[in-house]
């Protein structure tokens, strides 16, 4: 099979469950933005954000070390993975005790003193997930695409169901009756709490579903000395995923403490600007969806004659995906307004920064490979600590001058400098012959189509539905004439 197909059938079947999947969890941005204050919605976005950073330090990287030790045939498959499985057990049972035992403290630390479940409920949600992605790493290893996308499906589908039936279902019922079956299920103390205890209710389901991959390893070997090796290899993985939470989320984490208003007006601030961010989710979505395939894609093509090109030809069509999404966010930005409540609408202007800075996201983890095909993890490292240390310092800097419009274009000016750093590194250890110009040319021309769009609809007063479809359509006709033909003549040649 010819391999950019079988790539691109796996990424369609990983989007089942994670593009389209967690697109049913981002239409419940209109339901929590439609019944929530900008303030209270900004409490969720604070505490997955804090999930994000401790999510990178419960796996140790030992997804990608999974990964890396399973292809390198020195280990049988079997050993390498009921070894990773178990230390993730071990290290996230204790995490969760101590986060029961510290609940109150940290609850206190964190300025959500009445809320002390919110912490034991997303430490809960972090560990049934730390144990279930790597049980998950195992399906995808094995090409079992469809079994792991039923079950991240079933996952999503129940918290979708448990968030709508908890906010709209009990608290519209509570409201009307409080002593009513439904009713009695609401606590107006909880809050948005309920949307921790839905996604709580999820993961643990996950993990009885994953059963079976679970038994699988209690039945083998620890192996002491791989996992010497693959903590070798992982832990600098950590420092990168720890950088890039940082580079993604930690705006959301501390949004609160630099915006230079009151408690209540940088948690209503937060809550906009988190919202926004969600119209941005289409493209991380494909890009996760994306990475899903890619990484065992990459390691598994690696020794192929033709890798390198393969590798380029990647780049060019995941850019040409992401400049898609791009300009059918923002050409159509009057419509998919209407996902978030009246209230956060004034945050729109961030939309477009906060897309190129997730395109620039995803066009560094192709180039990644780099570092991660040739065990140069300490390297990776190295680029993801500089884009972090960027991060923080323009936080620092532009939020409390520009508050959350800051935000968004330091994303964008980290991930530009990764981007950079990262080719000219890769250029050096992995030479792959990718078409820059040809890359660079779609983001610009992307670029040039939103800011035609805006002179036509603002200056000539043109429709914006009429100028955004013929736009768009002249991107498709480009593509097609640029790459389309070419790659189907090519594949006919083969």
């Amino acid at each position: 099979m010819n391999p950019l197909k079988k790539l691109a059938s796996q990424t369609a079947i990983y989007g089942v469950s994670s593009v389209f999947g967690r697109f049913l969890n981002y239409l419940l941005v209109p339901l929590l933005t439609y019944s929530f204050a900008p303030a209270e919605y900004g409490v969720i976005a604070e505490f997955y954000a804090y999930m994000g950073f401790l999510a990178v330090v419960l796996m140790f990287g030992l997804e990608t070390g999974y990964f890396r030790f399973r292809a390198g045939g020195e280990w049988s498959a079997d050993s390498v993975y009921n070894t990773v499985l178990r230390v993730l057990i071990i290290v996230n049972g204790l995490f969760l005790l101590l986060i029961y035992l510290q609940r109150e403290p940290l609850a206190d630390l964190l300025r959500h003193a009445d809320h002390a479940n919110y912490v034991w409920w997303s430490a809960a949600i972090l560990a049934f997930d730390s144990i279930g992605a790597i049980a998950f790493a195992r399906l995808r290893a094995e090409n079992h695409a469809a079994q792991f996308a039923t079950i991240k499906l079933i996952e999503i589908g129940v918290n979708v169901g448990l968030t709508v039936f908890f906010i709209s279902l009990c608290r519209g019922a509570f409201e009307t009756d409080p002593d009513s079956l439904f009713g009695a299920l609401w606590n107006p103390s909880i809050g948005v709490g309920y949307v921790f205890i839905a996604n709580l209710a999820a993961s643990l389901l996950k993990l009885v579903l994953l059963t079976p991959q679970f038994r699988i390893a209690f039945f083998g070997s620890f192996d002491l000395v791989l996992f010497r090796r693959i903590l070798r290899y992982s832990l600098p993985m950590v420092v990168i995923g720890f950088a890039g939470i940082i580079n993604e989320m930690l705006d959301r984490a501390a949004l609160k403490y630099l915006l230079p208003f009151d408690d209540a007006t940088n948690m209503a601030q937060l809550g906009i600007y988190s919202a926004c961010y969600k119209l941005s989710i289409l493209m991380a979505l494909f890009i996760q969806a994306f990475r899903y395939a890619a990484e065992p894609f990459f390691f598994n093509y690696a020794k192929q004659q033709d890798a390198r090109q393969i590798y380029a030809l990647v780049l060019n069509w995941f850019v040409i995906c992401c400049v898609f999404l791009f300009l059918l966010v923002t050409l159509y930005i009057d419509v998919f307004q209407y996902f978030v409540g009246a209230d956060y609408r004034e945050g729109m202007n961030v939309v477009p920064v906060l897309l190129l800075a997730s395109l620039l996201l995803g066009i560094y983890v192709n180039l990644s490979i780099w570092y991660k095909l040739t065990d140069r993890t300490l390297l990776g490292a190295g680029v993801s600590l500089m884009g972090a240390v960027i991060t923080v310092i323009l936080l620092l800097w532009w939020v409390p001058i520009y508050g959350y419009q800051g935000a968004a274009w330091a994303h964008l000016m980290c991930y530009g400098a990764m981007v950079i750093l990262s080719y000219l590194l890769g250029r050096h250890y992995y030479p792959v012959p990718y078409q820059l110009w040809r890359v660079i040319g779609y983001v610009v021309f992307a670029v040039a189509l939103y800011l035609a769009n805006q002179w036509l609809i603002q200056v000539l007063h043109w429709s914006s539905l009429f100028t955004a479809t013929g736009l768009l359509t002249l991107f498709l006709f480009t593509v097609v004439a640029v790459d389309g033909v070419p790659l189907l003549r090519q594949s006919r040649q083969r």
